[in-house]
Order: C-alpha cells, then sequence, then structure tokens
C-alpha cells in the first residue's frame, strides 16, 4: 500500500517537504512569519543555540546540512506555491527534507544591468528518520539532487554515494540491506536513472555491510537479492545490467540456500522452469562459458562454491587470454590448481606470471628451478639499467643469486661492484674463478683514454674552480653532463645533482657541486654564469633537458641554472630511436658506453677511479661525436657521408633559454595572446 502511494506521488511531480503547521502559526501572515523564520534560522545556527520565542519561529522540521564540494551547502525553503506532502507520526514529527530548491538571489549582471538569475541551487540533507520513508520516495529525492547538481556527473555520482551510505545508519525499515533490495526493484520507474543508480546504492550498501545488521533484515534481503538476481537474468528487469545482478549476489552474501528459497517461491507461483537455485545457477554459468564471459563464470562458481570444472576448463581461459579469470579460479580451487597453472605459464614461456603466483602462493618449494630462473631474469634486467643497489636489495641475501649479481658485474665490467658484493658475502672463491673474464669485458667499450690527452681535473675549492673556468672559457666546443645519486623510493624528491662535468676535446673538469655550493656558492654562480651564458662556447649535451631540470630544482638560489646560451642537445640532432648516447658513440666512433656506473652513489668521497672516468667519458664523447660528425660532413661529399650529410646542428642551437619557473597565469595570459597577435 504504502509503495502504491508513492508511485502515485511520484506520477504527479510532488515535491516532498516536511513541515508541521501549529494552529497559532496559520493566523500569522504568511510570508511575514517566512521572513522572520529565514532570520531567526540563521541567528540560531551561528549561535548554537534557540531562545523560547526563536523555537517558536523555527521550521517544525529538522534540517541537517551536509555540505559535500558538488553542491551549495545552505539551508532552503520550498516556495509555498509548491504542493506539500506530509506523513505524520504520533508525535507529529515529520520526516525531514532531503533536498530543496530556491532560486538565487538577483545580482547585476555583467553589462551593469540587473537581472534575476533563474538558475537552481540544490541544498544536500541528510534523512534524520527513514522509518516512513519508502524507497521509491528515497530514490526520487535522489534523483532530484543528481538532475540539479551542479558540478561534474562524477562528483555527483560520490557525493550522492556517500550521502546513501550515512543514510543507512536512520533506520530504514525492515532494515538497511531489505531496504536497498526494494530500492533495486522499484529502479525501472525512473528509466535512464536506473543503471547508474543500481551503481550507486548497491556500492553505498558494499561500504555499508560491515555496520551491525539484524538476522531478519539479512535473511530477507538475501532471498530478494535472489529473486531480484533472477528477474535481472531473465529479463524481468531488462534496464538493468547482468553485471550488476552478479554484484548484487556478492554484496548481499547469497548463498545457495537463498537461491533454493527463491525458486521455491517462484514455483509456488508457476513461474520457474527449475526445481533448485542450484539447478538455475549452473545453467546460467554454462551459457556464461559458452559466451566465453570466463570472469563472470568464476565469480559466480566462487560465490556459490561450485568445483565441478577442472583443468579443461582453465586451459580454455588460458587459450583466450583470460589470464586474470584463470588466476581467480585457480585460487579459489586450491594448491593443486595453482600448480597446475604454473606449469601451463612455463610451458607457454610466461615466466613473469608464473613468478607471481608462485610468490603470491608461497610454492617456492614445489617450483624451485623456476622461482630462481625469474629471479635471475629480474636480477639481469636490473643490471642492464644499472641499478645495481636496488638489484642487491631483491636478492634478500640468497647466496645463489648474489653469485649470479657478482657474475653480471663481471661480464659488465663492474671491477669495483664485483669487489664490492664479494667483501660483503665472502663470495672470495667465486671472484677468483671468474677474475679473468672481466678484463676481456672491457674490449667492448670506449675507452676515455683513447678520447683525452689530459688528466681529469677533480673541482672542489676556490682555486681550482676558477682555473677551470678559465680553460674552459678558451674553448669554442665543450660537453656537459652531471650526475646524482639515485633514489628508489616512490613519490620522493630525487636527490641533488652531485657533480657536473664539463669537458673540452683534451681533458675534462669534474665539478663538486654539494661542496662548493656550499663553501663558495658566490663564486661557483659568478663561474657558471660565465660559461653556461656564454655567447662564444657551444655547449652539448644529451637529453640535457631532464640535466637542466635537475640543476635548477636542486640549487634554485643559484642563478646561472636559470639561463642558458648557445646549448646543443645532441639527442635532438640524431634523434637515435634506441641505444641512447652508448649507441650513438658506437655508430659515430665505433664502440659504445660502459653504463653499469650511471646509478652509483655520486655522493660518496671521494669518487672512485672508475666513477671518475664514467663521468668524463659521458662529456668527452659530446665533443668528439660532434667534431667527427661535423668535419666528415664537410669533407666528404653529399653522397658518400654515412648518413650524415644533412648534419644541420645549427637550426637545432638554442641561443637563448630562460629556465625560470612560470606560473599558470603567465601561461593562460600568454596562450590568450597568441590569437590576438595572429590577427594583428
Amino acid at each position: 500500500m504504502a509503495v502504491t502511494l508513492s508511485l502515485h506521488l511520484y506520477n504527479n511531480n510532488i515535491k516532498l517537504a516536511v513541515v508541521r503547521r501549529a494552529a497559532d502559526e496559520r493566523r500569522l501572515d504568511t510570508q511575514k512569519l517566512r521572513q522572520k523564520r529565514r532570520t531567526t534560522t540563521a541567528a540560531v545556527v551561528e549561535d548554537g543555540e534557540a531562545s523560547e520565542e526563536e523555537e517558536y519561529l523555527l521550521p517544525r522540521f529538522t534540517a541537517v546540512t551536509v555540505p559535500p564540494a558538488s553542491f551549495t551547502a545552505r539551508t532552503v525553503w520550498l516556495p509555498r506555491k509548491r504542493k506539500k506532502f506530509a506523513q505524520e507520526n504520533q508525535d507529529s514529527l515529520l520526516i525531514l527534507l532531503l533536498m530543496g530548491l530556491e532560486k538565487e538571489e538577483a545580482r547585476p549582471d555583467s553589462d551593469g544591468d540587473k537581472g534575476l538569475h533563474g538558475s537552481l541551487a540544490v541544498s544536500v540533507h541528510a534523512f534524520s528518520d527513514l522509518t516512513h520513508i519508502s524507497p521509491v520516495v528515497f530514490l526520487y529525492l535522489l534523483k532530484e539532487c543528481y538532475v540539479h547538481g551542479t558540478c561534474k556527473a562524477t562528483k555527483k555520482f560520490r557525493a550522492l554515494q556517500h550521502q546513501v551510505h550515512l543514510v543507512l545508519y536512520n533506520s530504514p525499515q525492515p532494515g538497511p540491506a531489505t531496504f536497498i533490495a526494494r530500492c533495486l526493484f522499484v529502479l525501472p520507474v525512473f528509466g535512464i536513472y536506473c543503471d547508474g543508480f543500481s551503481h550507486l546504492i548497491v556500492s553505498a550498501l558494499h561500504r555499508f555491510r560491515n555496520a551491525v545488521t539484524t538476522a531478519e533484515d539479512s535473511s530477507i534481503s538475501k532471498v530478494l537479492a535472489a529473486r531480484l538476481f533472477i528477474d535481472i537474468v531473465e529479463g524481468s528487469l531488462p534496464v538493468i545490467d547482468e553485471r550488476i545482478g552478479v554484484k548484487i549476489l556478492e554484496v548481499f552474501h547469497v548463498t545457495m540456500t537463498d537461491m533454493d528459497e527463491a525458486m521455491s517461491q517462484l514455483k509456488s507461483q508457476n513461474d520457474s522452469r527449475f526445481d533448485t537455485g542450484k539447478a538455475y545457477v549452473e545453467h546460467y554459468i554454462f551459457k556464461l562459458v559458452e559466451s566465453q564471459a570466463y570472469m563472470t563464470a568464476v565469480i559466480l562458481l566462487e560465490q556459490f562454491s561450485i568445483r565441478q570444472s577442472g583443468h579443461s576448463f582453465l586451459v580454455k581461459m588460458l587459450d583466450i587470454h583470460q589470464y586474470k579469470a584463470a588466476e581467480k579460479w585457480a585460487t579459489f580451487m586450491g594448491k593443486e590448481m595453482l600448480c597446475t597453472l604454473v606449469k601451463e605459464y612455463v610451458d607457454r614461456k610466461m615466466l613473469k606470471p608464473a613468478y607471481d603466483i608462485i610468490k603470491k602462493n608461497n610454492l617456492k618449494q614445489d617450483f624451485p628451478v623456476v622461482y630462481f630462473k625469474c629471479k635471475e631474469s629480474s636480477l639481469k634486467k636490473l643490471a642492464e639499467k644499472a641499478l645495481w643497489d636496488l638489484a642487491e636489495t631483491k636478492a634478500h641475501g640468497d647466496e645463489q643469486l648474489l653469485e649470479y649479481l657478482v657474475y653480471l658485474a663481471m661480464e659488465a665490467g663492474y671491477s669495483e661492484k664485483v669487489d664490492e658484493l664479494c667483501d660483503r658475502y665472502s663470495l672470495e672463491g667465486f671472484r677468483k674463478l671468474k677474475e679473468p673474464e672481466i678484463s676481456a669485458q672491457h674490449s667492448r667499450y670506449l675507452q676515455l683514454n683513447e678520447l683525452i690527452t689530459k688528466d681529469i681535473v677533480w673541482v672542489d675549492e676556490v682555486d681550482g674552480l676558477h682555473d677551470a673556468t678559465s680553460h674552459i672559457e678558451g674553448c669554442k666546443v665543450v660537453g656537459l653532463d652531471c650526475e646524482w645519486k639515485p633514489n628508489y623510493q616512490k613519490g620522493s624528491k630525487p636527490n641533488k645533482v652531485a657533480i657536473m662535468q664539463i669537458a673540452s676535446e683534451e681533458m675534462a673538469f669534474i665539478l663538486d657541486l654539494i661542496k662548493l655550493s656550499e663553501d663558495v656558492p658566490e663564486v661557483l654562480d659568478n663561474c657558471l654564469t660565465r660559461i653556461l651564458q656564454s655567447p662564444g662556447i657551444l655547449k652539448l649535451g644529451y637529453n640535457f633537458q631532464c640535466d637542466i631540470k635537475q640543476l635548477a630544482g636542486s640549487y634554485g638560489e643559484l642563478s646561472c641554472f636559470k639561463q642558458y646560451q648557445m646549448l646543443l642537445d645532441v639527442q635532438n640532432v640524431f634523434k637515435e630511436p634506441c641505444g641512447g648516447l652508448s649507441g650513438l658513440a658506437e655508430k659515430i666512433l665505433g664502440a659504445g658506453l660502459n653504463k653499469t656506473r650511471r646509478n652509483s652513489n655520486w655522493e660518496t668521497r671521494p669518487l672512485s677511479q672508475n666513477q671518475l672516468e664514467y663521468a668524463a667519458l659521458d662529456a668527452v664523447v659530446l665533443v668528439h661525436i660532434f667534431h667527427k660528425v661535423r668535419n666528415h660532413a664537410q669533407s666528404a661529399p653529399p653522397a658518400s657521408a654515412h648518413g650524415h650529410e644533412k648534419f644541420e646542428w645549427k637550426s637545432h642551437i638554442i641561443s637563448h633559454m630562460d629556465n625560470a619557473k612560470k606560473t599558470k597565469k603567465h601561461w593562460k595570459a600568454r596562450k590568450q595572446s597568441k590569437p590576438q597577435q595572429q590577427q594583428q
């Protein structure tokens, strides 16, 4: 009877309001009373308490204002012309208004004329008592809030979802879960809002389900949810997606007993083709498997604890790349099926997912070979990226993995890493066994003594800085690079740039930026400004935009890193598809660079000789690549320039670059000025 009445109210477009009129209030002028009430309400809200006279003048309903960011939050009064609906209880205390509408106050428009803006502002209030609210009225109010909300759909959805979650604590009858189930039954009345609102209220209940509910509410809601699922599948509620139906089973914790009860009710009405709930569920799962909807099928098999399918079912899922469904199914079936899944992954050369299953389910003892093979593959990838410290951490002290890491360091020619690992983990015997391999690997890479005739100069004091600046100012072309200690913590700020390399064709200077910025910041700023902002020195870098950003972030107080002149990023000239600077060096100079030390600790003092050579080589090689290609392109005929006949490096020079940070307001103004400049 309550649902019929609610539907009648909805079809007649009645706006819900809650008011209790006292006899003495009717004798007062309506407009004056309304204005006085508004003033009184504002005063009470501000003071936090009401006098006897103010209590008399307050509206006879309780409004609990909830101010989500997506709505304008304030107490709202419905115009008198709107029809009011009241449903009294024994104390004549009526139900709380959920939402209200009011026109915004008139304000001058942009032309200076005064006009009344007719847009509506929505105010959301929480129900203080749901004892007498029917599901259809509840949904209607949610729809009104959604329709009249002024923000984006996603924000409105989240705000209303939160409101529904809170409302479920306010005594919906006969209980929260049953109330939501009945809401789902009447959702088709709302047409296009049905699908979205089904997501909304089911997700709200999913958040609420940990709250205390009565056994009666739980049992009634489970059977209703089972009936609802059957109606959705059979097409009685076609506007609700079948995926929502499956979600309903999960959220309401529907069991096979509940399905049997629902089927029994349908059978008593001669409205069922199946005798039991199990027969119906298995038939539906069979249809899902036929349509290759394996994930939904697995969810239902797990929901109702059906363990009939086996190895062939797993293989079918893997054959069509339904890996998540296969893993979910194997996890539900237990260790035996998980082992079968690992074997299938290994047979299909899918070591990474096999390793993940082994690690997640503690199957290391069952697949020791596969486990270590996957771990070694992971360590090798980290070593190839020069992430040696991270690779050592991933080894977790395992001797077999540490020995493999030492072997990788030997293969890469990283002798100090070999010594470090052998000393730390007592692997001397292993080092002596593999020692001859180190020198053999060195021949594959470009060596610093092949390029420069003078030494590397370490600069960490003021006299050395002045000498380096004087030498560099006499050069026409220099190479630039910088290094900093890697940071492996996600979300954390990168470490400060530790060193900066500036190299000519003959020698390289390595500046200790950390020490110089602390000891002589003004001298450092002046010297680097003379170099970096000099129009007479061509400065070469490789992917130097990254270095520029790091330098500015590390030493924002220095002006030398805010502007650059005559800067040429070699990466933009050659645009090598792969291999980076090492690949470019191999192509132009005949040998690549050993990059195994690029992620070492550049803050240690003193740096090792290998670190110094690596750092210097990155800057020196840029100068040699530039001279080699330019000289060859100038001397050789265009047809025989080995692909460098179009060495148009001058067009890539940045004559002036301001690295100062610009605000959003600056870029917005600049963007708006472009069309105006084009019109002029």
